[in-house]
């Protein structure tokens, strides 16, 4: 009776720890991503502070939201890449 019971103990044994294993593993990786999403390492403020506007196929501008800066980038038709340059803002004094 005894040698029947043992087989079946040790296997609901396993599938226990194998339980307990699977839940400790998915608390980790939901605090990992939970961590990862809030802190990625900017302020709230600082995240939202750029603006990537395509104006046509050929001009790019970056604005910059906090102090009215912009950089402009020319992309000539089947060309390489070609420098950003600064330029004044629109909205500056």
């Amino acid at each position: 009776m005894l040698r029947e019971k043992k087989p079946k103990l040790a296997l609901t044994g396993a599938i226990v720890l194998l339980g307990v294993c699977i839940l400790f593993s998915a608390f980790t990786i939901s605090s990992a991503i939970r961590y990862s999403t809030n802190d990625g390492g900017t302020k709230s403020g600082e995240q939202y502070r750029y603006d990537f506007i395509s104006a046509n196929e050929q001009n790019v501008i970056i604005f910059d939201k906090k102090t009215g800066e912009y950089w402009r980038k020319y992309i000539e038709p089947n060309q390489g890449p070609t420098d950003w340059e600064k330029q004044p803002s629109p909205v500056a004094q």
